[in-house]
C-alpha cells in the first residue's frame, strides 16, 4: 500500500529560464517519453557512460562537429523503437519554424536518448512520432510531474538478480541556485543497479531479497552470490542537466561528464555492460554569467544525484509484474 507522498529535493529543470518540459504517459502499458523544449536554440554536449546506449544525434554534439546549437532533448522509453519519438519532436518544431536553417528548410536538431521498458505489459506499444508530438503540446514553463509519468512510467531499478527482484524507477528533477546562476537536472531512472541514498548509503529502491525489502546488490556480489546473466540494454539511466550558465559546446561536454558523478552517488553498481547511461548538458546563457566549470561541476552532480532520489521516492508501484515502489515498502 502507497505511503504518504515523499518530501523530495526542491526545484526544477524549468527553473533554468527558458525551458519547458512536457510528459507523454501511454494509458495502454506503462511507458511514455518526455521532452525539453529550447527552441531558440542553445549550446549542449553529451557524454554516454553505459555499455549498451540507444541515441540519436549525439554524434554532431562533439565539441569538433559543426552544429552549435539543439532545438530539443528527448528522453523515451520503448529501447530502440523509441527513437521514433524524436520524429513528432522534430516535426512540432519544424511547424513553428524553429531549426538551423539550411537553404530552403530549417531543420530542428532533436538529440535523444532511449531506456528499456519493453518488459512491462505489451513490448508492441511504445513511443512514436504522435507520442514525442504530444509531448511537445503538453510541455511548460512549470515545474514537471515526477515519479512515474513520460520516460519515467516503466522504469524500474535493482534488476541485477532478475526483474522479479527489482522496484519501480521513474522520472526526477530538482534544482540548485548559486549566485547568479542556476543549474537543473532531469533524470529518468531505470538502472540495472540499485538506488542509494548518498546521504547514508541506504538502498532506496533496488534489489529485493527474499524478504522482499531491498538489500545490497553490490554486497550481495561481494558476499559470493552470483545475480543473473543481464541481457544487453535491460536497463539504463537517462537524463539532462542544464544551467543559464554561458558555455561553449565543449564546456558542455565536460559538464555532462561531471554529472555522471551524480549518478555514480545514487546508483551502486553504475555504468554496467546492461546500462546505457547517457547524460545530456545544456546551456541557455540566459543568466549572462560565464560560471566557473568546477562549481558547476558541484553544482551538476548534485542536482543529478537529487533528481534521481526525486524519480524512485515519487514512483507508483506497479502490480504486474510487481514493482513495489518506495513509497509503497515506506522508504520514500
Amino acid at each position: 500500500m502507497t505511503g504518504p507522498a515523499p518530501e523530495l529535493f526542491p526545484g526544477s529543470i524549468t527553473d533554468v529560464l527558458g525551458l519547458r518540459v512536457g510528459h507523454f504517459t501511454d494509458t495502454r502499458r506503462p511507458t511514455g517519453c518526455s521532452v525539453l523544449l529550447c527552441p531558440q536554440g542553445v549550446a549542449c554536449g553529451v557524454d554516454v557512460r553505459g555499455a549498451a546506449p540507444g541515441t540519436r544525434e549525439t554524434d554532431l554534439l562533439r565539441p569538433d562537429n559543426l552544429v552549435e546549437h539543439v532545438h530539443a532533448l528527448l528522453l523515451t522509453g520503448g529501447s530502440a523503437f523509441g527513437l521514433d519519438a524524436a520524429s513528432g519532436v522534430v516535426r512540432w518544431l519544424e511547424e513553428r519554424g524553429h531549426g538551423l536553417g539550411v537553404g530552403p528548410a530549417v531543420v530542428p536538431i532533436v538529440p535523444a536518448a532511449v531506456l528499456f521498458d519493453l518488459w512491462i505489459g505489451d513490448h508492441r506499444i511504445r513511443p512514436d512520432a504522435a507520442a514525442g508530438y504530444a509531448a511537445c503540446e503538453a510541455a511548460t514553463h512549470e515545474p514537471p510531474t515526477q515519479g512515474s509519468v513520460g520516460a519515467g512510467a516503466g522504469a524500474s531499478a535493482g534488476k541485477l538478480f532478475g526483474i522479479d527482484r527489482a522496484m519501480k524507477g521513474g522520472i526526477g528533477t530538482a534544482s540548485l541556485k548559486v549566485g547568479a546562476v542556476t543549474v537543473g537536472a532531469l533524470v529518468a531512472v531505470n538502472p540495472t543497479g540499485d538506488v542509494i541514498d548518498p546521504r547514508d548509503g541506504r538502498v532506496i529502491a533496488g534489489t529485493r531479497g527474499a524478504d522482499g525489502r531491498p538489500r545490497s546488490a553490490s554486497q550481495a556480489i561481494v558476499a559470493g552470490e552470483i545475480p543473473q546473466r543481464a541481457l544487453p540494454g535491460m536497463a539504463t539511466t537517462i537524463g539532462i542537466v542544464a544551467t543559464d550558465a554561458q558555455l561553449s559546446k565543449a564546456q558542455c561536454q565536460k559538464l555532462a561528464s561531471m554529472a555522471h558523478n551524480g549518478l555514480a552517488r545514487s546508483i551502486d553498481p553504475v555504468h554496467t555492460m546492461a546500462d546505457g547511461d547517457t547524460l545530456f548538458a545544456l546551456a541557455t546563457g540566459s543568466s549572462g554569467r560565464s560560471g566557473e566549470m568546477s562549481v558547476l561541476g558541484v553544482l551538476a552532480a548534485t542536482v543529478t544525484a537529487r533528481a534521481v532520489l526525486n524519480a524512485v521516492r515519487a514512483a507508483t508501484g506497479l502490480a504486474d509484474p510487481p514493482l513495489p515502489s518506495a513509497r509503497d515498502l515506506g522508504l520514500a
